[in-house]
C-alpha cells in the first residue's frame, strides 16, 4: 500500500468574492454630501496657501469656497 498525500482543499474564491463584494464600502457610492446642485467635500490644505486664498476672497469680496471654486474651474478649463 502506498502512502499518499491528502488532497488540498481549494479555496472557495465565489463565496470570498460574495463576501467582499457585499461590504458597504464595495460599491461605487458618489463621494461627499449633497448640498443643492453641488457636492460638499473635505480638502487638506497647508496653512501658508489657506492665508493665500482667504486674502483672494477678502480682497475680491467672495468667499473662501468661491475663491476655490474658481481656481479650480480655471484650472480643469485650461486642461492642466
Amino acid at each position: 500500500m502506498a502512502i499518499t498525500m491528502p488532497k488540498q482543499k481549494m479555496p472557495a474564491i465565489p463565496s470570498a468574492d460574495a463576501f467582499i463584494s457585499g461590504a458597504p464600502d464595495a460599491t461605487g457610492q458618489v463621494r461627499g454630501v449633497v448640498k443643492g446642485n453641488k457636492r460638499q467635500i473635505s480638502l487638506t490644505i497647508s496653512p501658508e496657501l489657506l492665508d493665500k486664498v482667504d486674502q483672494l476672497a477678502s480682497e475680491t469680496g467672495q468667499s473662501r469656497a468661491a475663491v476655490i471654486n474658481l481656481a479650480i474651474y480655471r484650472l480643469t478649463q485650461a486642461g492642466v
